[in-house]
């Protein structure tokens, strides 16, 4: 169960009183997630995700919830963080960070289909897209520090082979760090139980939006690429889904495409990023984020940082 820190009625009417949604109707404790205590609130003036933050301090709380708002203020579909009468998102409780934010219509699901992996490209490249307007800066908190400290806490959980694997992609990763690849705002994880789908009467689900931006940070797009690929297209025994391989699914490779904005020589990434593709190239010019015709495209991506995140995520969830 993620509630953590108990907030009694009580308090949380207090808390509201700060805020122009109302009155409290109910609320009830969240069991998903693992880091924060988490409330459904729902109020005369609609229905809220509470988030008290256990871990996160106020000055990077500030980044997200900031983030958040900017997102969706460029018509991205995400969680909304809600100010309070003061213009503020957010406020304390019992020494923690808490923050209330708009709730999301749907759940999110467990088998992924090619469709879904789609409407989340989508929305991920709408989001790196408006990202590149967000003023404020954050480095990756698993970035390449985490990543070699983390590999070593692995290291012997591993076979010999993943073993190897390890040691090349840690070596590979270090040499490519710096090279020329599209940067820009990430979510960095966008697992599938943080998007959110609404039912649709037997047909496809509809995409609602991305929730949970409390890793988001400034990187390399390719990596949330390679997470939602490492997440949404692999089988149960961590292998690339077959139907859902880019080269084989035109549908898929119209979805990497989206996602990535990528500089006018793709061929410039020194082995991070090989793209070969039929289609015109992604690339910004003057600010502006410029998309590809996705209509007849041919593009493989390999993508060297994949097998490193596989590994750790493995192990470390």
């Amino acid at each position: 169960m993620s509630v953590y820190t108990t907030i009694e009625d009580n308090e949380l009417k207090v808390f509201l009183s700060n805020y122009n949604v109302g009155e409290l109707l109910d609320y009830q404790g969240i069991s998903d997630g693992i880091e924060n205590t988490n409330y459904f609130v729902n109020t005369t003036g609609g229905s809220f995700v509470l988030t008290i933050f256990e871990q996160h301090s106020f000055e990077e709380m500030q980044y997200y919830l900031n983030l958040m708002h900017h997102l969706a203020d460029h018509k991205v579909p995400s969680a909304n963080p809600v100010a309070d009468k003061q213009g503020l998102y957010l406020s304390q409780f019992k020494n923690k960070p808490i923050a209330l934010v708009e709730r999301l219509n749907g759940g999110s699901i467990i088998n992924s289909t090619v469709n879904h992996c789609q409407q989340l490209g989508e929305a991920m490249g709408k989001m790196h897209a408006a990202g590149l307007s967000f003023d404020s800066r954050q480095a990756n908190p698993r970035g390449p520090a985490w990543c070699q400290h983390t590999a070593l806490k692995v290291f012997k959980k591993l076979s010999a082979d993943e073993q190897d694997m390890l040691e090349l992609e840690v070596h590979f990763q270090k040499e490519k760090r710096h090279a020329d690849l599209p940067r820009g705002v990430i979510h960095a994880d966008l697992f599938r139980d943080n998007a959110l789908w609404s039912s649709n009467e037997g047909k496809q689900d509809i995409f609602s939006g991305i929730i949970d931006f409390y890793y988001a940070c400034d990187d390399i797009l390719l990596y949330d690429l390679a997470v939602t690929v490492n997440d949404w297209c692999i089988n149960d025994d961590f292998s690339l889904n077959k139907e859902n391989e880019p080269h084989r699914n035109r549908t898929w490779q119209s979805w990497c495409l989206t996602i990535l904005v990528i500089p006018r020589n793709p061929r410039s990434h020194h082995g991070a990023v090989r793209a070969e593709s039929a289609g015109r190239g992604i690339a910004p010019q003057n600010g502006a984020v410029q998309y590809a015709d996705l209509t007849n495209c041919s593009t493989l991506y390999e993508m060297k940082v994949i097998p490193l995140i596989c590994l750790l995520s493995r192990f470390t969830g």
